[in-house]
């Protein structure tokens, strides 16, 4: 079963795509913050799959999306940011960072699966 880290500071988002991510028969593993997110990989732990809130207090998802495609070792790792912003400013910015994949808050289930299963064929490749 392959495994997705989902970073986000709200908790009512952590469960509710958990649930959704349980459905599409997923592993997960929560953060609330992006650095610990950050040190798990460092640490050499390494998700199939890495969803990320934009805002988020201290580091954001941009900031984190730019840390993971700034290695190597990552390179080939989906991410695929989670905002309510749709602003075009705002996704062209986190698709010229490296995201494979941008979905809206709230999140709809068909099309996060759909952008899970394209960003991962997309790295696969």
């Amino acid at each position: 079963m392959k495994t997705i880290w989902l970073v986000d500071d709200d908790e009512e988002m952590l469960s509710a795509m958990g649930l959704m991510l349980n459905m599409l028969d997923f592993e997960t593993r929560f953060f609330m913050r992006a650095r610990p997110a950050a040190e798990a990989l460092l640490a050499g732990e390494k998700p199939d799959a890495l969803l990320l809130d934009i805002n988020m207090p201290e580091v954001s998802g941009l900031d984190m999306l730019e840390f993971v495609r700034r290695r190597a070792t990552w390179k080939n790792l989906p991410v695929i940011m989670l905002s309510t912003e749709a602003a075009d400013v705002t996704v062209d910015q986190a698709f010229a960072l490296g995201a494979d994949g941008y979905v809206t808050k709230p999140v709809m289930i068909d099309e996060l699966e759909a952008e899970i299963k394209q960003a991962m064929k997309k790295r696969s490749s």
